[in-house]
């Protein structure tokens, strides 16, 4: 069975998918995160709250782009993941 991503992966995860993509629509990232839809809201209405992405919404459209904290952010996290793991820890 796999094991269950933490909040704090899943926040990673997110990010990830932004700054590899530079922007996407939530149907792109619901499919990148490999979440629903009501858990990716969740998420990134905490992502917006802390400014590490920014949500641009145009009529129908919305769009979703990282901001340089959150790329910094993950940068740090994924720094953090390898320390973590050099010392047998998952997060």
């Amino acid at each position: 069975m796999k094991e269950r991503r933490s909040k704090l992966q899943i926040l990673a995860d997110i990010l990830e998918a932004l700054a590899q993509s530079g922007e996407m629509n939530i149907s792109q990232l619901l499919t990148a995160a490999n979440l629903s839809y009501d858990r990716l809201s969740k998420y990134l209405s905490e992502l917006e709250a802390n400014n590490l992405v920014v949500i641009e919404r145009q009529s129908l459209e919305v769009k979703i782009k990282p901001t340089s904290k959150g790329l910094s952010f993950l940068q740090e996290y994924k720094k953090i993941k390898e320390i973590a793991i050099a010392f047998g820890i998952s997060l």
